[in-house]
């Protein structure tokens, strides 16, 4: 872990410039500002707001960084995270990032002054900064739900491709042949996994893998909405229509319904994620379930390990298995 001295000895000044510039506490001409600030960079050094004396203590407290605190799925996650926690001792710090870079940086940047003793990370896309940033500060961190490519990290996740290539499945068994596939982001990796899996059940069943049957998006209702949209003007319509997750699902049946739409009589839909039975849609949706819970609660058990000095172990790539739920938004069979 880079400290003050490091800092100072690569930007050839005295520990004090170093805590000047930091702490904005005077004047500092901007060519050693410049200086510092580059081997703050370089070193990857973050100053310690909790002070010498809790520098070599632990504080007892986990970071899970996730990406949409609103999504059910999350949640569940979330209470996994904590039923482990908990139970050793250790409190918990939520963070919601919104996919977006920028304030995953932000938050990683606050919990590392705070000295946190591990992060579960859910990234925002498929970058290995925010890994190197928090290995950089000796911090043990466990990524959750996404593969992030070429970096030997932890990873606890559910098998997307799997459950993906199960739905599309159970479509094809209905008889359906023109399936769109309505998919997250193209940097992360679950929306990737997602597609390949529709991909090869359509391979696997001699249907033609059209790339314009995937319309890449983000997982938010809004997006589920809009991507709906652009499907609806197609000719031929699509007969089933697979959204990459259960936000994205909602925002699906809102335009479908403002357009008269019937599901399953007009367009079968599914959908990764499941929603909680609390939620009033009808029909509810034909899901692939990931074991969020148990999701959260194997990421934290792996991250305690990894804070009590399980260092030298390899690291381990966790898959869950997905669980297909049928139900009535899949509708039956349809005639050939």
């Amino acid at each position: 872990m880079p400290t003050i001295r490091d800092v100072a000895k690569l930007a050839g000044v005295a520990p004090i410039t170093v805590s000047r510039v930091i702490n904005d506490t005077s004047y500092v001409s901007q060519e050693t500002r410049g200086r510092v600030e580059s081997a703050i960079e370089e070193l990857g050094y973050v100053p310690n707001m909790l002070g010498p004396s809790l520098r070599f203590q632990q504080t007892l407290t986990l970071a899970v960084v996730i990406t949409d605190i609103t999504n059910p799925f999350w949640t569940t996650v979330t209470r996994g995270v904590e039923d482990i926690a908990q139970a050793n001792g250790y409190s918990t710090i939520l963070c919601n990032t919104d996919e977006s870079d920028e304030k995953q940086d932000q938050y990683l940047h606050m919990l590392l002054r705070r000295r946190i003793d591990g992060i579960l990370l859910v990234p925002a896309c498929s970058d290995a900064k925010p890994i190197e940033l928090i290995r950089k500060q000796a911090i043990p961190v466990v990524v959750l739900d996404r593969r992030i490519p070429d970096v030997d990290v932890d990873i606890v996740r559910a098998d997307s491709e799997a459950g993906a290539y199960q739905l599309t499945q159970h479509l094809i068994s209905l008889g359906h042949r023109n399936i769109m596939m309505l998919a997250g982001p193209k940097s992360v990796s679950t929306s990737v996994d997602r597609v390949d899996g529709y991909q090869n059940a359509l391979r696997e069943a001699n249907l033609p893998e059209n790339t314009s049957h995937v319309v890449w998006g983000n997982y938010s209702q809004e997006a589920g909405y809009q991507m709906t949209q652009e499907v609806l003007t197609l000719t031929p319509r699509p007969t089933a229509i697979f959204a990459a997750n259960n936000f994205v699902a909602v925002g699906v049946m809102q335009a479908l319904q403002e357009q008269g739409i019937r599901v399953p009589q007009d367009i079968a839909l599914v959908a990764f994620d499941d929603l909680p039975s609390t939620f009033t849609i009808t029909p509810f949706f034909t899901v692939a379930r990931q074991p969020a819970r148990e999701m959260g609660q194997r990421a934290t058990q792996l991250l305690l390990e990894r804070i009590k000095g399980a260092s030298d172990v390899p690291c381990q790539h966790v898959i869950l298995p997905t669980q297909v739920i049928i139900r009535a938004s899949s509708g039956e069979r349809i005639a050939a």
